[in-house]
């Protein structure tokens, strides 16, 4: 679905699109999670570098696009179009070099002998003394050329009205769009933040409990909803008691369901810390993301990821050398059936999914009508954690298993967070939490004057009496 489709759903029929495109995207996760499991189990491959490498560089099939998407090579190929403000009254000679600069240099072509024949015995004059006379004209004519600008100007002027609001309506949105050099340079910032959350994530996954790095990673929502804040792109970003008590009901959620998988250790492990980095590289890469571009119609997602797979495939290959030196990973080329899992986990669960995810969390537009906006950076990164409870349920209902109440009840709590952070993208300035507080806060401080009021009145009756009890003794 292109942006100019998107433009006609309403605000909330864009969030519900994008919550059923988040959906699908963790259901790819949780489909990929077994080769995942496959690929550093069963076919031993703990390389953990090699394999984020080798997902990030896939991204670069997004560049084929300028072979095959003429959009993409005519935004590469166009340069900036050169707009004249007309004078009034303008002057002639001014007017007739304003001409002459935008035209080509002449080029000569011969004329057509039976045009020139016919021109030369069209133009014949007689005198009174009936002797013919002819002009002759030269040979070969002039032609000058119009710029592709200025000729689809020209080309626009032409055009009935309903046909030049559409083509306008086109070139306008095509010069939104940021030129190609421009994505490149965001893409080459964010392949760092990228490539650096992923690593970690699968380094996390060797080092400690698959259960506490799920935990750690749920925690990028929390991240994401504070560097939100502190870093907004819009009015969805806007910090909220509500967003944070439904942030933590989905850990809390992620936190049952993952009780039975962590294990006590007496020790902070490796791996903990590592996804917790994770966390805030994911929320630092989603945020800072759509701070750069606050509407997505500005950028082309797939462009953008091509660009990200090229820098991380030219930048980070010398990291291979010093970490196979330094023995902290081995380089190892892996066997025929691992590198056919990688490559079909790194073109479903990363090339295809990742785009999904960023199309639908990255990017909105409010106040713009054309963009594609789906849903909020912070509904993105809560519907990450979903894969979890999806997982289960997969495997209760395809292997038979059974689980302890605390699942379901960790379940109604990741689906009942993921709903009210679906809620509060939709009503922006909604908050329920902060509006109850503040009416127990009021209701406690009319408690509290009552009781001070009627403990002062009572003291005053004590006063009274004893004031009286002295007069009447005397």
């Amino acid at each position: 679905m292109d942006s100019g489709a998107l433009t006609v759903l309403t605000k909330s029929q864009r969030i519900v699109f994008g919550l059923v495109v988040l959906i699908l995207v963790d259901m790819i996760s949780v489909s990929l999670s077994k080769l995942t499991k496959q690929i550093y189990n069963e076919e031993t491959l703990e390389k953990p570098f090699f394999c984020t490498y080798v997902k990030a560089s896939m991204f670069t099939c997004y560049l084929l696009g300028f072979l095959c998407w003429h959009p993409w090579r005519d935004a590469f190929c166009a340069r900036p179009n050169n707009y004249d403000f007309l004078d009034s009254e303008p002057e002639e000679d001014h007017a007739d070099e304003a001409v002459s600069g935008k035209l080509s240099t002449p080029i000569f072509v011969p004329v057509k002998l039976a045009e020139r024949d016919s021109l030369d015995k069209s133009s014949g004059t007689e005198s009174d003394d009936s002797s013919l006379r002819y002009v002759r004209f030269s040979k070969v004519a002039e032609v000058r050329h119009l710029s592709e600008v200025e000729a689809a100007d020209a080309l626009l002027a032409r055009l009935s009205y309903q046909a030049s609001m559409r083509a306008g309506e086109i070139a306008k949105r095509a010069t939104l769009k940021l030129p190609v050099e421009q994505v490149a340079k965001i893409a080459l910032i964010f392949c760092l933040l990228w490539f650096a959350a992923n690593y970690t994530y699968q380094v996390s996954l060797l080092k400690t409990q698959a259960g506490l790095v799920n935990l750690l990673s749920s925690t990028s929502s929390f991240f994401t909803l504070l560097l939100a804040s502190i870093y907004p792109s819009s009015t969805a970003d806007k910090f909220t008691i509500s967003k944070l008590a439904a942030v933590i009901l989905s850990i809390l959620g992620v936190l049952l369901l993952s009780l039975s998988d962590i294990k006590q250790e007496a020790n902070i492990p490796t791996g903990a810390v590592l996804g917790l980095v994770s966390a805030v590289f994911y929320a630092a890469y989603l945020v800072f993301l759509k701070r750069t571009v606050p509407n997505g119609n500005r950028i082309d997602i797939p462009m953008f990821f091509g660009f990200v797979g090229l820098f991380n495939l030219l930048l980070m290959w010398p990291l291979f050398v010093f970490l196979h030196i330094t023995k902290i990973e081995t380089f190892e080329w892996p066997n025929r059936e691992q590198l056919t899992l990688l490559l079909l986990n790194g073109l479903l669960g990363t090339v295809v999914s990742e785009a999904l995810w960023l199309w639908c969390g990255a990017f909105e537009s409010l106040k713009v009508q054309l963009g594609c906006f789906l849903t909020s950076s912070l509904m993105a990164t809560v519907a990450t954690s979903m894969a979890i409870p999806i997982a289960f349920v997969a495997d209760a209902i395809l292997k038979h298993l059974d689980y302890s109440p605390l699942f379901y009840l960790g379940t109604i709590f990741m689906i009942l967070g993921f709903l009210l952070v679906t809620a509060y993208t939709h009503f922006e300035k909604w908050d329920p939490v902060a509006s109850a507080l503040r009416c127990a806060y009021a209701k406690a401080c009319r408690r509290t004057m009552s009781l001070r009021s009627g403990a002062s009145g009572v003291a005053c009756e004590q006063r009274e009496s004893l004031m009286t009890s002295n007069t009447d003794s005397d």
